[in-house]
């Protein structure tokens, strides 16, 4: 993330610790969040509706960091009615005192297509503050961006599809080829983030059966491609499980940096479109 958790989760950059910058920090965070928001599905029907919320519990070593939620709404955009998904993410406890941080990303996209019309992020992370809209134009393949602290506007093109950093879990949990997947191969999303568009890169692992707060959960293993040497150990040094049922809700999430790990486990949820399945133990 370096944002976002997640992972900052959602930017909670929680690391209080000054051996690492707290900017290169956020990113490796919202990248955290992304490989752990994802859900996937082959399914016609979408994997999430509106009225879903989900909270993750972020650990920084043995403290108890912060949390970050995820919420999907509705809204209407040029007479449209659209997903509007609202992420937000905090430190808290000793690691506030440290590092505090309250970030607020949201993004809006359409029903249909998943594409996004307009993303919103206001963060603030130990003194790193930003606040800036992005306005899609699917039509022409253009977005407008708006940096409010800095007073600018810049325009940018993307590629056909292009997610922003949160319609990315949701266009994910349905994306057609996921559950195609064999394992050791990967899936790849166009993702705009920071003023550029990237390559978002997912490796299927296999499955697992894991142990969360709710009980025992059927599990799929991503592990997403990321830069090594700056925050994380090595290029496959995270690792996401999300539930192996029609929801495909994010479980957990770990990841090894440079200083430390993190760790974010589910802590809790409520209206999913599909029942939440548990494996009852012989």
């Amino acid at each position: 993330m370096t944002e976002f958790f997640c992972f900052n989760t959602f930017g909670t950059d929680i690391v209080f610790r000054r051996e690492i910058n707290s900017r290169k920090m956020k990113k490796a965070l919202v990248l955290l969040f992304v490989a752990s928001t994802f859900g996937f599905s082959n399914q016609k029907e979408r994997a999430f509706d509106v009225g879903e919320w989900f909270k993750f519990r972020i650990h920084y070593g043995l403290v108890n960091a912060g949390y970050a939620t995820l919420e999907v709404k509705e809204a209407v955009i040029n007479h449209k009615r659209v997903f509007h998904a609202v992420g937000k993410g905090y430190t808290t406890g000793l690691s506030r005192f440290f590092f505090k941080v309250d970030d607020l990303y949201e993004s809006y996209f359409d029903k249909e297509t998943g594409d996004p019309y307009r993303f919103v992020r206001k963060i603030d992370e130990g003194g790193y503050k930003k606040n800036q809209e992005g306005f899609f134009n699917q039509e022409n393949l253009r977005i407008l961006v708006k940096d409010y602290k800095n007073k600018t506007e810049k325009t940018f093109s993307f590629a056909s599809h292009t997610q922003d950093i949160v319609s990315t879990f949701y266009y994910l949990r349905n994306h057609p080829t996921i559950d195609k997947l064999k394992v050791g191969e990967s899936i790849t999303v166009d993702m705009f983030f920071d003023d550029e568009s990237t390559k978002f890169k997912l490796k299927f692992l296999g499955n697992e059966d894991i142990e969360t707060k709710f009980g025992t959960v059927s599990a799929m293993i991503f592990r997403p491609l990321v830069q090594s040497g700056r925050v994380f150990k090595e290029e496959e040094s995270l690792t996401v499980w999300i539930s192996d049922d029609d929801n495909k809700l994010p479980l957990r999430i770990k990841a090894s940096l440079a200083v430390g790990s993190i760790k974010a486990d589910l802590d809790g949820f409520k209206g999913l479109k599909y029942s939440f399945k548990l494996k009852v133990k012989s």
